[in-house]
């Protein structure tokens, strides 16, 4: 019978959020979990760990993923961005803004994946109608706000876009618009 220190780790070395961090980790442990645990990084959610709900939805290398479906191990030499960034674009810190002034939020526990699925739409879809927003974002669960004020949020940062607000910021390296 094995024993806990018989689970075979791996060095990993990860930028998160800026600050490149070398850990030894669980070869079975979850993005999510090593966000969670050995970053301290609390905005990720766990709610289902299946994929489904989106609660620990990041980035990993510009493109959204789901936390709990990627090893910690699968990271080793790339780059994770989180909704705890200390210095947010200014489109996620427009979402943030709009979130609250929208009142997009209630227990907030889809709030963290719901912002980094917002941004990834922001970037890539900038002529996003409702019913884009809606679509877009129907892969992260809310069951509290029923997701209108979020609809809300979303769609006056891609107001403010389209009125050139966010035109110096580069959009995110490594990321492509989806067809």
């Amino acid at each position: 019978m094995k024993t806990p220190t018989d689970t075979p780790t791996r060095r990993v070395r990860v930028e998160v959020n800026g600050t490149t961090l070398t850990r030894e980790v669980e070869c079975r442990k979850h993005l999510v979990d090593f966000l969670r645990e050995d970053c301290g990084l609390k905005g990720s959610h766990l709610g289902c760990e299946h994929g489904v709900c989106g609660a620990c939805t990041v980035r990993l290398d510009g493109q959204i993923v789901r936390g709990c479906l990627v090893l910690a191990a699968q990271a080793d030499g790339h780059r994770v961005e989180t909704v705890e960034t200390p210095t947010p674009g200014k489109r996620l810190k427009a979402l943030q803004d709009a979130f609250i002034e929208h009142n997009a939020l209630q227990c907030g526990y889809c709030t963290p994946g719901m912002l980094m699925a917002a941004l990834e739409l922001v970037e890539q879809r900038p002529e996003a109608d409702r019913a884009q927003v809606r679509e877009w974002i129907s892969g992260n669960y809310c069951r509290c706000t029923g997701y209108h004020a979020i609809v809300d949020a979303v769609c006056a940062v891609l107001e403010q876009q389209k009125a050139g607000r966010f035109a110096d910021e580069p959009i995110a390296s490594g990321q492509e618009a989806r067809a």
